[in-house]
This record gives structure tokens, C-alpha cells and sequence, in this order.
């Protein structure tokens, strides 16, 4: 069983409530999105790990879709999978060439689709690609970013990680853990879009640990908001008691039940107007170190 979560684009109902019905049956969180322009807002607002793409739909056809999620710096990387009712070698090449990851066509082999789901996912997750519990960029996407960047100018990369996790899973859970890992990502996402722009990058680089890559003026604004946010909504995660409290009782490393804090955002932010860098290495320990500095503040 998996919790990965998974895009249909279909237009047709019976087609989408059939694969909705089937892949949540296999453990698969699904959304349906009925058209073009609702797809790309969905994946915007939480980032699925595989989108099945049908081709033709009523506003904007799947190759288009999928030409705007390849050319966004913050979906570029989700697997698609094209559905669709043509069979010509033609057809297959423009969605390859546009980035597909397969192509399977109508009607189709459930089975057959639900391999090519699961390929996707797991060559993304083995490529390091992206994380399996934010769907995030992860490991070489982020470090392939800051490569790009690191000869530019006027970026900055914004090193955040939630304080006070680890308390939070051992009282919680790792159901209740991954929900807050789901969370923040969709939190940076609201905060990037608000105050960065659409090639700003949203990456986890695991665990606890987030990275953003922006605009150097739009570092502090999204840095207040995330912490502001952040504080606030995440209090949602907590049983009442707990959020009356102010604290939870949880065990430290030697297993002694103690205080421990409710989980907070800690943000370092480098830029080369701050630093300068020899290599990506040096970007992601110092903006580590900046982080560090930003605990209690």
C-alpha cells in the first residue's frame, strides 16, 4: 500500500470516478481535476507525486498541461503519465518530446496503468528526484538549482527547518508527523507564490529540512510570513491540551519525559551580496548556519 498521491486529468466522469475509485482502493490519495486550468492549480496548491494527463480536454489539451508544468521551475519535475484516445506514432512523440514519462491509451489495462504509476514513483523516489512524503524536489533536483544559480546574481537561498519536530513524532506519531511534513510543503508554497515569483524552487531536502531559492528582495517578506504562518497554523496539529499548555511532555535522548516546545520554523537565508561561494556545498552550510543563529529570534 502506498499514501502517494496521485492526479487524474479527465474529462470524462465515468473514466475519472473509475480510476479515483481503483487507485484510492490501492492506498493512492487521488484528486480529479475535470479540466486544463484546474489541473495546474491543483498541482500548485499541493504538489502530487504523478499526474495521469488525459490529452484531450475541454479548455486546454494535456499537451499544453504539460508543456506549462515542464517549463514551471516548481513542477518540472512530476512524473506524467499521458491518457488519451489516440493511437498515432505522431501523438506519442509530441508527449514525449514535451517531457511524458509514458503514454497509454484508451481503452487501457488497469493494470498496466498502475505499473506505469508506480514505475514513475518509485524511479523518482530511487533518482532522488523527489521526496515520497512532500512530493517535493529533493537531492539532486536541489542540487542541480543551486548550480544554476550560483554564478548568478540578486538570488537567495532560504535554509528552513521545523523546530522541534522530533518531540512532536515521538508524542504524535509518524502519521501525524508526515501530515505537518504535507503541510509546510503546502505552506511554502502559498508563502512563494504570495511574495516570490513562479520560477522561485521549493525543495525538501529530508526530514525536517526545506529549501527555497528566490529573489534576494523577496527573501525577508517570505521569511516573516513563513514564520508568522507557520506559528500559528500549525497549532492545528496539536490536541487542545497541548495548545493551552504551550508545551508537550515528550522523552529526550536518554528517555527522560520532559518539557519540549510547540514545533516552530527556524530560517537562514545566504545571498552573494552576503557570501561568497566556491561551491554549492558552502551555499547550503552557510545558510545552515544562518538557521541555527535563527533559533529563538
Amino acid at each position: 500500500m502506498t499514501d502517494a498521491r496521485l492526479l487524474v486529468v479527465e474529462d470524462d466522469q465515468d473514466i475519472a470516478n473509475m480510476l479515483r475509485i481503483y487507485f484510492s482502493g490501492q492506498g493512492y490519495q487521488v484528486d480529479v481535476a475535470h479540466r486544463g486550468s484546474e489541473a495546474l492549480e491543483k498541482t500548485r496548491q499541493g504538489m502530487p507525486h504523478v499526474i495521469v494527463l488525459d490529452i484531450m480536454l475541454p479548455d486546454i489539451d494535456g499537451y499544453e498541461v504539460c508543456r506549462t508544468l515542464r517549463t514551471n521551475t516548481r513542477t518540472s519535475h512530476i512524473p506524467v503519465i499521458f491518457l488519451t484516445q489516440k493511437d498515432e506514432r505522431s501523438d506519442k512523440l509530441q508527449g514525449l518530446e514535451l517531457g511524458a514519462d509514458n503514454y497509454i491509451t484508451k481503452p487501457f489495462d488497469i493494470e498496466e496503468l498502475k505499473l506505469y504509476v508506480q514505475n514513475a514513483i518509485a524511479r523518482s523516489e530511487r533518482e532522488s528526484l523527489t521526496d515520497p512524503q512532500s512530493g517535493l524536489p529533493s537531492g539532486r533536483l536541489i542540487e542541480d538549482q543551486l548550480r544554476k544559480v550560483i554564478r548568478q546574481k540578486g538570488w537567495a537561498f532560504m535554509d528552513v527547518r521545523i523546530n522541534a519536530f522530533e518531540p512532536f513524532k515521538d508524542v504524535y506519531g509518524f502519521i501525524a508527523a508526515n501530515d505537518v511534513l504535507r503541510f509546510t510543503g503546502m505552506l511554502l508554497g502559498e508563502v512563494v507564490d504570495q511574495y516570490g515569483t513562479s520560477n522561485d524552487f521549493i525543495g525538501h531536502a529530508g526530514g525536517d529540512n526545506f529549501v527555497i531559492i528566490t529573489t534576494e528582495s523577496a527573501a525577508p517578506s517570505i521569511r516573516q510570513a513563513l514564520k508568522s504562518r507557520f506559528g500559528t497554523e500549525v497549532l492545528s496539529h496539536y490536541n487542545y491540551l497541548d495548545r493551552q499548555q504551550g508545551f508537550i511532555m515528550a522523552p529526550d535522548e536518554n528517555g527522560r519525559i520532559q518539557k519540549a516546545p510547540l514545533m516552530s520554523l527556524t530560517v537562514g537565508t545566504v545571498s552573494p551580496s552576503t557570501h561568497v561561494f566556491a561551491d554549492i556545498r558552502e551555499i547550503t552550510e552557510l545558510a545552515a548556519e544562518e538557521r541555527r543563529k535563527d533559533i529563538g529570534s
